[in-house]
């Protein structure tokens, strides 16, 4: 019964927008930085083609923008994952959680993330707005 009353409130629908936003802020930010060109050099040290560059970025940033405005959240989300997997397994080689080259940041990028899979898009969205677009896609 609690439940249900917190799911319903104003407080809970905030949050659950609060950490999609900063979550996908934190996303546009850094895949419009991997448009730079020094970034292709980063990507020739870790063994990736330099053709990665621009999909990379755009995940990141579309994904991103998606995210903020509630739109293929779920979709959005999990290739969100993905990048986040790959930044914490291939590029830092989960070698350690903290300190240089850890993978702290990331890990709870994935973990928002993997919850926003779970949720959906929340009330505050357009998906919820449209209320027309299938719960697969939302």
């Amino acid at each position: 019964m609690a439940d249900a009353k917190i799911r319903e409130s104003r407080l809970h629908d905030i949050t659950h927008f609060g950490i999609r936003a900063a979550i996908a802020v934190i996303f546009i930010v850094a895949g419009s930085g991997k448009f730079n060109p020094g970034f292709s050099g980063f990507l020739t040290n870790i063994g990736l083609p330099i053709e990665m560059q621009i999909p990379i970025a755009l995940a990141e940033v579309v994904g991103g923008t998606l995210l903020l405005i509630g739109v293929l959240t779920r979709i959005s989300a999990s290739l969100l994952s993905i990048i986040s997997l790959g930044a914490i397994f291939y590029v830092k080689k989960a070698s350690n959680l903290r300190g240089e080259g850890g993978y702290d940041i990331d890990l709870i990028l994935l973990a928002g993330s993997l919850a926003i899979i779970a949720i959906g898009p929340g009330r505050i969205s357009l998906s919820y707005l449209a209320k027309k677009i299938p719960r697969a896609l939302q």
